[in-house]
């Protein structure tokens, strides 16, 4: 009988309880389970099943780093004010409200894995799909689907994400039509989706990014329409221990980053 109803499962794509499903009744006749108590006890294991396997093909999908991770985030280096969002950034509403995470710092001070470490815990305990990548590879890949005639095909598969990490804007010198298709992402994902952007260049250099004024100040208004700002001040990674008496406000949102 149980075979029969294995064979069922399967077809309705339920494998793990078509796998547990012949064990699940041994126990329910030997322990007088009840069909309630066999039904939750399969279902519940199903569900279990079904959001690991989510996790796991959505961490396969998002590029993450997997060396940088909560679990060995530093996080006493960092800034109090920086240490203050991080409790509430970890709840993952700020994706529901398509809020956006700019962090700015020099090098060296863990903006990458500060980000990259969100965005996994966005993926293993809610179950969003995250996507990691450089700025250059970005552009390149916007850059090459619009010289394709697919930007808006691009555009529609990136807004599969719920959240994207961009990570290193500022660091490597980029085209004037690069940073043109990188402005129309930044449209794209405007109220929609959120965007978790490092940069060691505050806003007032973004015109070295952009090469245009305009651009630049347009690309900033739609990006700190809806935004948690973040500097990190403290020092390079592998230095001193930044001064812990640190006692300041929460940085303002929508304020510009002073150098």
């Amino acid at each position: 009988m149980s075979e029969g109803v294995a064979m069922y499962l399967r077809s309705f794509r339920l494998p793990t309880m078509a796998q547990l499903v012949e064990e699940a009744m041994v126990k329910a006749e030997a322990e007088d389970w009840g069909y309630r108590r066999l039904l939750t006890f399969l279902c519940e294991s199903e569900h279990q099943d079904r959001q690991q396997r989510r996790i796991q093909r959505f961490l396969a999908e998002s590029n993450l780093p997997p060396d940088k991770t909560l679990a060995n985030l530093d996080q006493k280096r960092f800034p109090v004010a920086v240490r203050r969002e991080l409790a509430s950034l970890l709840e993952g509403t700020f994706v529901d409200r398509a809020e956006n995470i700019l962090a700015f710092g020099l090098p060296g001070r863990g903006k990458t894995h500060f980000l990259a470490a969100v965005g996994r815990e966005l993926v293993t305990r809610y179950q969003r799909r995250v996507l990691f990548v450089r700025t250059d590879m970005l552009v390149e890949r916007l850059l090459r689907a619009r010289t394709e005639l697919k930007l808006e095909e691009e555009l529609r598969r990136l807004d599969r994400y719920a959240a994207i990490i961009v990570d290193e804007l500022g660091y490597v010198e980029h085209r004037r039509e690069q940073m043109e298709v990188f402005f129309q992402f930044v449209s794209a994902c405007n109220e929609r989706r959120s965007l978790l952007i490092s940069s060691n260049l505050v806003f007032s250099q973004w015109d070295r990014i952009f090469k245009d004024a305009m651009t630049s100040m347009a690309t900033i208004e739609r990006l700190t329409q809806r935004s948690h700002i973040l500097r990190f001040t403290n020092e390079r990674f592998g230095g001193r221990l930044p001064d812990q008496s640190e006692d300041k406000a929460p940085p303002t949102r929508d304020a510009e980053p002073k150098a």
